[in-house]
């Protein structure tokens, strides 16, 4: 039923590209500390960087557990579902690591997010993970659901914040900076947004 594959290209990289939500899940070393499951869409922040590499737009919101989880020990799986067409299952198991505003790399790795705005959105990082083990399994129980459009309610809240605005909102916040579990996660101040001309 399930099958592994090395590299992530073909039918497999035409299957993840063509879904509108993906999960995340991390968690942090300590056996009692939180497991972190997290939905992602929005059309055109995910992008296969390579045959082994993938990342997309981390967006403002009130917490910052995948980023903390990353921080201190790196492991994550993606996961995609095939809501019509054939069952199918995708999961990447791989590290991530959180690529911010102020890096070196945030031009560059922007430039593969063609079709999104970041400005709209409160992007505060790029999540950019390394495949260790690729995945599929049927999905036979997974059922068939219509994909109708993104919300706008996310473009409509964050497009008005300023950098300076939205940094404010981070430190209001309680999960942005520090995890549910204490760990360090979205680093403060923001930086400004850079690489968007």
């Amino acid at each position: 039923m399930g099958k592994s594959y090395e590299r992530i290209d073909g039918r497999l990289r035409a299957f993840i590209e063509a879904q509108h939500i993906f999960f995340t899940a991390t968690a942090p070393l300590d056996s009692d500390g939180t497991v972190n499951l997290s939905p992602k869409g929005l059309n055109g922040s995910f992008a296969v960087l390579d045959e082994h590499t993938v990342a997309y737009l981390d967006f403002a919101g009130s917490n910052a557990e995948t980023i903390a989880h990353l921080r201190e020990n790196g492991r994550i799986t993606l996961m995609w579902c095939a809501f019509d067409g054939p069952p199918n299952i995708v999961r990447v198991h791989g590290r991530g690591e959180p690529v911010f505003r102020d890096d070196e790399r945030w031009s560059g790795l922007l430039a593969h997010f063609p079709d999104s705005d970041p400005t709209r959105h409160g992007l505060r990082a790029i999540i950019v993970v390394t495949a260790e083990k690729i995945r599929d399994t049927c999905g036979y129980t997974v059922p068939f659901m219509t994909y109708d459009e993104d919300r706008s309610l996310h473009g409509s809240r964050f497009a008005r914040e300023t950098d300076e605005s939205l940094d404010a909102y981070f430190h209001k916040k309680e999960h942005i900076a520090t995890s549910i579990d204490g760990l360090p996660g979205l680093p403060l101040p923001l930086p400004p947004l850079a690489g968007t001309a």
